[in-house]
């Protein structure tokens, strides 16, 4: 299944309604899973991405989905980034003309 990484940062309500962020997090875990995916992990940040999640999706399109219905809540704004693993790049240079 394909990773991917997301970047997200805080939008002035996502900071004004902070101390629902576990819930948020549940429910965006249960959202992904309805798409076919899986949260791997996620982490707190500082710099400037308040978070990073690390995703399991079907495909881009579930990727992109999940994305959307996270981002459309309001909280925080993505950034979709699809992740190869060590195989799959190992793959892709090799195979170049």
């Amino acid at each position: 299944m394909p990773s991917y990484i997301l970047l997200a940062r805080f939008t002035q309500q996502g900071v004004e309604r902070i101390e629902d962020g576990p819930a948020r997090i549940e429910a965006a875990r249960k959202t992904l899973e309805s798409l076919g995916g899986k949260l791997q992990s996620i982490y707190l940040t500082m710099g400037r991405y308040d978070s990073v999640a690390i995703i399991d999706a079907p495909n881009d399109e579930a990727a992109a989905k999940f994305s959307i219905a996270v981002g459309a809540q309001g909280n925080v704004k993505i950034e979709s980034l699809r992740a190869f693993t060590e195989q799959e790049y190992a793959k892709i240079v090799t195979s170049l003309p």
